[in-house]
This record gives C-alpha cells, structure tokens and sequence, in this order.
C-alpha cells in the first residue's frame, strides 16, 4: 500500500506552494515585458532619433534594466520602472520629432 505519511504534504502545503509559484512567474513576465518595451522605445530612439541617438538608446536600456531590478527586488510593484518607461519614451518622442 502507498504509505500516507503525516509530514506535511497536505492539500494546504502544496497549495501554498503553487500560489508562490505563480506569483513568481507573473512578476517575472511583467519585468520581462518592461524589459522588451524599454528595448522597443531604446530600438526606435537608435533608428530615428537624429543627434546623441547611440547615447539615449543606450542610456534608456541602462536604467531601464536598473529600475526593473530594483522594482523586482523591492516587492514588484513596478511603478518605478514604468514611470521611467513612460519618460524615456517622452524623451524619444521629443527626440524624432
């Protein structure tokens, strides 16, 4: 017979254990979806912006992945990251045009 131990592998345990799971994997695709938009923002600041375009392009995806780990580290929230996402695509918008 199987044994049925009394350790703790109740319905509970592993319940709580795959809301963890999930949790973590749905931070994981915000900060990996942050991280492809300050990619997409710093690509159309390398193509179309006329002057420092290297610098901006490169500059944006720097602090860009700084303020994502900085905001998966602090509890995901995700408001730092995305309020310098919403300025690094003004300043390119304000660059092209």
């Amino acid at each position: 017979m199987a044994g049925h131990g009394t350790s703790n592998s109740g319905p509970s345990n592993w319940m709580d254990e795959h809301r963890g799971t999930y949790e973590g994997f749905v931070k994981g695709s915000v900060a990996l979806a942050l991280l492809c938009f300050y990619v997409l923002v710093a690509l159309v600041c390398f193509r179309f912006s006329p002057t420092l375009n290297v610098f901006f392009g490169f500059a944006g995806l720097i602090v860009g992945v700084i303020a994502v780990a900085i905001d998966s580290r602090t509890g995901g929230k995700y408001y730092l990251s995305g309020g310098l996402l919403v300025l690094f695509g003004l300043l390119v918008a304000f660059l092209i045009s």
